[in-house]
C-alpha cells in the first residue's frame, strides 16, 4: 500500500498525525498498527541474522533495539517534527539521558537554561556530574550574553526548554541555536509542553528536540514513553576530536556512524546508546503512544484555548498574586510567545496565592476537578504544588530565585468543560481565601509564663 511519500502534495499536521509512518509495513494488512509483543524476532538463517546485526534497517533482531510497533511511532513522530528519524525509549528523561550519553564524555561541559524540568536540572547537575560531565546553568536564557560567557572549549552542548516547567518562559531558540552553531555545538530541546503542533524546533534551529511522550504526545496518562528526534543537518566531525562517538569511533566495517549513517549518523550511534544501558520501550507503550498521538492537535488546541481562559479569569482574581502564563501580556515572554507560538501557548501554567502554603494547600484540597499529582499533558486537568514536591530539595534561597514560592501551583488543563474547571477554581479560591482570613484573626497564644501567672 502507499505511503504519505506519494502524496502529490504535501499534507496538513492533522492527517499526519493520522497517516505519517504506519502503513504498509503489516504483512496481515492491518490498519491499525499492530502490537509486536515479542521480546525477539526469528531468522530466515545464518545470513539473515548477520545482516539483521549488521545494519537494524534490514530487520528487527530484539525488541531492546527495535521493534516494528515502537518504528511506528518513531517514524509518525519524525514526520511530525520535521526530523530525518527519531528513536523511542521507555520515558522523558531515558530520551534526555540517552541524547547526551550519545555526544558526551568525562570531561566534557553542557549549558543548560536554569528554568528547566527538575528532573532534568538533577541530571545534569548531580548525575552527570558523578560521571565528571559538568553543567553552567544560565539564569537568563534570553540573555545571548549569558549563553556566550558560559560556554568553554570543553562545552558540548547547549539544553534548554521550549517552553519551561513550570513557569512557562519562552525560549528564543533561532538566537540560541545560532550561538550554538557558531561554536561548533548542537542546541538540545526538550518540546514536551510545546509539541509538534505548537512548535516544531527544528525548523528554528535547534538540532535534537526530546519529549516525555508520557504528557501531551500520548494524552492519556496510561503509558511512559520518551522520544529522540534529529534534524539530520549538524556536522558531527566538522571539528576533529570532538564527539568522538559519533565522529571518532570506528565500528568492525572500519567506519565511523558519520561515514556509515550520513545524516543518520547522531540517531544511528544514540540507539546503541540505548541498547547498551536498556531503556526500551514496551510495544504496547508504543501503542498507546501511536493511540493518543491520533489526537494530538484537537487536544492541544482545545487545552490551549482553555488554559488562556483560565490564566486570564486568574490573574483577575483577588486571592492570586500573580499568573506565569505566556499568553497575558503581563507574561516577561509574551512578545516570544506571540512570535514562536502563534497557534496556542500550551496548556501547563502557574498561579501563585497571596496566601502561601496554607492557601495553595487549601485550594488543592478544595478543587474536585483538578487532579492533584505529579503528572502533566493528561486529558484530566492536574494540579501540583513543586515547592513541596519536584522542588522540595531545593533551598529557600534557590526556589526565590527561580521564583517558585511557597503559593506557588502548577496547573496542567485537560479537556474538561471550561466553565466547569473555573467553578472548581472558584472552589478553591473561596478555600484559599478562608484559610488567609482565618490565620489573620487567630489570636496570637500568650507566653508560658503568661498563662501560669
Amino acid at each position: 500500500m502507499p505511503g504519505l511519500e506519494s502524496s502529490p502534495a504535501p499534507l496538513a499536521f492533522a492527517t499526519r498525525q493520522l497517516h505519517a509512518g504506519a502503513r504498509g509495513f503489516d504483512s496481515h494488512g492491518a490498519r491499525a498498527t499492530p502490537i509486536y509483543l515479542t521480546a525477539g524476532f526469528e531468522f530466515d538463517d545464518l545470513a539473515d541474522g548477520e545482516s539483521r546485526f549488521a545494519d537494524p534497517d534490514t530487520g528487527f533482531s530484539y525488541t531492546r533495539v527495535g521493534n516494528p510497533t515502537a518504528a511506528a511511532a518513531e517514524r509518525r513522530i519524525a514526520d511530525l517534527e520535521g526530523g530525518v528519524g527519531a528513536l523511542l525509549v521507555g520515558s522523558g528523561q531515558a530520551a534526555t539521558s540517552t541524547a547526551l550519553l550519545t555526544i558526551l564524555e568525562a570531561g566534557d561541559h553542557i549549558v543548560a537554561a536554569s528554568a528547566i524540568y527538575e528532573g532534568t536540572r538533577e541530571l545534569l547537575r548531580s548525575d552527570l556530574g558523578r560521571l565528571g560531565i559538568t553543567t553552567d546553568f544560565v539564569d537568563d536564557p534570553r540573555d545571548p550574553a549569558a549563553w556566550e560567557a558560559a560556554i568553554g572549549p570543553d562545552t558540548r552542548a547547549l539544553v534548554a526548554e521550549s517552553i519551561a516547567n513550570p513557569r512557562g518562559g519562552v525560549l528564543d531558540i533561532p538566537v540560541v541555536a545560532e550561538i550554538a552553531h557558531r561554536h561548533g555545538i548542537p542546541l538540545i530541546v526538550d518540546s514536551t509542553l510545546a509539541t509538534p503542533y505548537l512548535l516544531r524546533p527544528l525548523e528554528l534551529g535547534a538540532d535534537i528536540v526530546v519529549h516525555s511522550a508520557s504528557k501531551f504526545l500520548s494524552g492519556h496518562g496510561t503509558a511512559l514513553g520518551g522520544i529522540i528526534v534529529d534534524a539530520g543537518r549538524f556536522a558531527w566531525d566538522a571539528v576533529p576530536g570532538r564527539f568522538r562517538q559519533i565522529a571518532g569511533e570506528t565500528g568492525p566495517d572500519g567506519r565511523t556512524f558519520v561515514e556509515r549513517s550520513g545524516e543518520r549518523a547522531f540517531l544511528d550511534a544514540a540507539r546503541r546508546v540505548a541498547m547498551r544501558f536498556g531503556p526500551s520501550p514496551s510495544p504496547l507503550n508504543a501503542f498507546l503512544l501511536l493511540q493518543g498521538v491520533e489526537t494530538l492537535s484537537l487536544r492541544v488546541e482545545r487545552q490551549s484555548q482553555t488554559a488562556a481562559t483560565l490564566a486570564s479569569w486568574l490573574e483577575a482574581r483577588p486571592e492570586v498574586a500573580s499568573v506565569d502564563y505566556s499568553g497575558l501580556a503581563s507574561h516577561p515572554d509574551h512578545d516570544l510567545a506571540e512570535r514562536l507560538l502563534p497557534a496556542g501557548r500550551g496548556a501547563l501554567f502557574a498561579f501563585t496565592l497571596a496566601g502561601g502554603r496554607a492557601a495553595a494547600e487549601a485550594l488543592t484540597t478544595a478543587v474536585r476537578l483538578f487532579t492533584p499529582m505529579t503528572h502533566l499533558g493528561d486529558v484530566r486537568s492536574l494540579v501540583l504544588h513543586p515547592a513541596t514536591t519536584t522542588h522540595a530539595h531545593r533551598s529557600d534561597a534557590d526556589l526565590e530565585l527561580i521564583g517558585v514560592g511557597p503559593g506557588l501551583l502548577r496547573l496542567s488543563v485537560g479537556l474538561e468543560d471550561a466553565a466547569d474547571l473555573v467553578a472548581d477554581l472558584e472552589r478553591g479560591l473561596a478555600a484559599a481565601a478562608a484559610t488567609t482570613t482565618a490565620a489573620a484573626v487567630t489570636p496570637v497564644a500568650a507566653p508560658l509564663e503568661a498563662v501560669s501567672a
